[in-house]
């Protein structure tokens, strides 16, 4: 397995804390997956500062686990636990009802949770597990929980890409009921070069993610809509947990001299928790490191075909069609 033992030094987090954070005291910031990795520093980076954090996960002792740290952590803190398992349709359907049940106002969703590179296979809902756990089921609670976001003074809508972004267009295939059709699992060689069906599925989920944030953004702006900012941010290449999974699923190698570049885990975060949290952020904004695998989470300027009408109108379409529409 990738090691992660090693300490990687967390070099920008201080700064971002310091320069582009601003009190949470009041507001409600719901995060997905949050056990390990990016979303378990946002979380507890915005509890610091005195968010409500509500933390989405399927069920499981590592799920326990990281809710147990992060009270630790954070002590006074307001967690609040809810299962949502972004493989199961119904499951977030659960999730969201449990959110409106117990809140009103949502102010920041940060759409956080990926899997990458993965084998082959259809999740019970009939959907590639990447895709529906990456971005249909994001659209999903994006959509339900649009009527709370409204009612924050302003909320923010935070989605998660990464360098995987760049590459060919959306197909409208990736987002259809065709999960273990879309490719198989390559061989070893390709998978290991970062090549392959397993890694252009990923790469279509995370361009999605850039697609669905200016998607959203249009129809806010045709609705005039300007108190709820869609932003974009990606990590670079950080230590996570993500990696482990992909080697152990055989999406790369599990020793990868690539991941020699990466930052921590913690830096990787800055990019979700600045527009989470930077009071500066405007509709649109887009925050990751320059040189691109790692470094300080600037303001980028995104890529064209990241919000081109076609790859838009597929994101939507596609998640429309499998969860239902997204009334703005």
């Amino acid at each position: 397995m990738i090691n992660q033992v090693n300490q990687v030094p967390t070099l920008h987090l201080e700064t971002v804390i310091n320069q582009h954070s601003q009190d949470m005291t009041g507001k409600v910031v719901a995060i997905t997956g949050t056990t390990t990795g990016t979303g378990f520093v946002c979380a507890r980076e915005v509890a610091k500062k005195g968010a409500t954090v509500i933390l989405l996960n399927r069920k499981s002792e590592r799920a326990e686990k990281s809710l147990q740290q992060l009270q630790q952590q954070v002590p006074g803190a307001t967690f609040d636990s809810i299962e949502c398992d972004l493989q199961s349709f119904e499951s977030v359907g659960n999730a969201i009802k449990a959110i409106k049940d117990k809140y009103e106002v949502i102010d920041v969703l940060v759409n956080n949770a990926g899997v990458m590179a993965l084998k082959d296979y259809a999740t019970a809902d009939g959907y590639d597990v990447q895709m529906q756990t990456n971005v249909i089921s994001h659209f999903q609670i994006t959509k339900e929980l649009f009527p709370l976001l409204l009612k924050s003074k302003q909320a923010r809508v935070v989605n998660h890409s990464s360098m995987a972004r760049l590459g060919p267009p959306l197909e409208p295939q990736y987002f259809e009921a065709k999960g273990g059709d879309l490719g198989g699992d390559g061989t070893d060689e390709e998978s290991w070069s970062f090549q392959g069906p397993r890694w252009m599925r990923y790469h279509q989920t995370k361009l999605a993610n850039a697609a669905f944030t200016y998607g959203l953004k249009r129809k806010l702006d045709e609705a005039n809509i300007t108190h709820v900012l869609p932003l974009l941010a990606h990590p670079g290449l950080a230590l996570t947990q993500l990696q482990v999974t992909t080697a152990a699923d055989g999406g790369m190698p599990g020793e990868s001299d690539f991941m020699n570049r990466a930052q921590s885990a913690e830096d990787g975060a800055t990019g979700i928790i600045r527009a989470a949290m930077d009071p500066q952020a405007q509709s649109g904004n887009f925050y990751g490191p320059t040189a691109g695998w790692k470094g300080f989470p600037d303001l980028l300027e995104p890529e064209d075909y990241l919000y081109n009408d076609l790859n838009t109108q597929i994101n939507w379409e596609g998640c429309e069609k499998a969860v239902g529409a997204f009334a703005i």
